[in-house]
């Protein structure tokens, strides 16, 4: 029985070796796996970190463009405004030089004029003096 009871203790602790060998390949095979879809994933995260970067750079570059065009209406605006001022300038210095020009109604055409109806009110005024 002893013979019998060492066999069975051979054979208990071989199959437990052949267990943890098994355990062993198949926990390389696990890693070895997840290594594989680590790389993969750290690709993937490449990729899209290139294409982020890109889209960054491009938005940041349409932000420049927007930055610059701004700053040109912008100076456009204070051209206008600039060249509005020297041509209400003008207006006055002529309107003082003008003897045919009713002062009383100047003012109409000055509030005229900055509404937008200048024009109509140089018209009127001409076609009074013919």
């Amino acid at each position: 029985m002893t013979k019998t009871l060492i066999i069975i203790a051979v054979i208990v602790v071989i199959a437990i070796i052949v267990f943890l060998l098994i355990g062993r390949q198949a926990k390389a095979k696990r890693d070895e796996k997840h290594r594989d879809e680590a790389l993969e994933h750290r690709e993937e995260a490449k990729v899209r970190t290139a294409r982020a970067d890109s889209k960054e750079a491009e938005a940041e570059e349409q932000a420049a463009v927007a930055k610059r065009e701004q700053a040109r209406a912008e100076e456009q605006r204070t051209l206008a405004e600039r060249e509005r001022r020297a041509a209400d300038d003008r207006h006055d210095q002529a309107d003082r030089l003008d003897p045919d020009v009713d002062h009383e109604n100047k003012d109409q055409r000055e509030g005229n004029r900055e509404q937008g109806g200048a024009r109509q009110a140089d018209t009127e005024d001409r076609d009074t003096r013919r």
